[in-house]
């Protein structure tokens, strides 16, 4: 286990369970943000992707009614 890992359990462990929550739920949103920017970067990569193209003309073609946000 790294220093920066052992440092961080110290400190969770010294927190009020309310607190050692709210250091929890931060960290996951750092986590989601990570793999957005990761989604975010593969979407900007400007090389060609026939299978996603492929499914995205398909995915288009199967739907004949505009989407409803109230069915959702």
């Amino acid at each position: 286990m790294s220093t920066a890992t052992e440092e961080l359990v110290r400190v969770c462990e010294a927190l009020p369970p309310e607190k050692r929550a709210e250091v929890t739920d931060f960290a996951r949103f750092l986590l989601a943000r990570q793999e957005d920017e990761a989604w975010e970067r593969t979407l900007a990569d400007a090389r060609p992707r026939p299978r996603l193209e492929s499914y995205l003309h398909e995915s288009a073609a199967e739907g004949d009614e505009p989407l409803d946000m109230n069915r959702l």
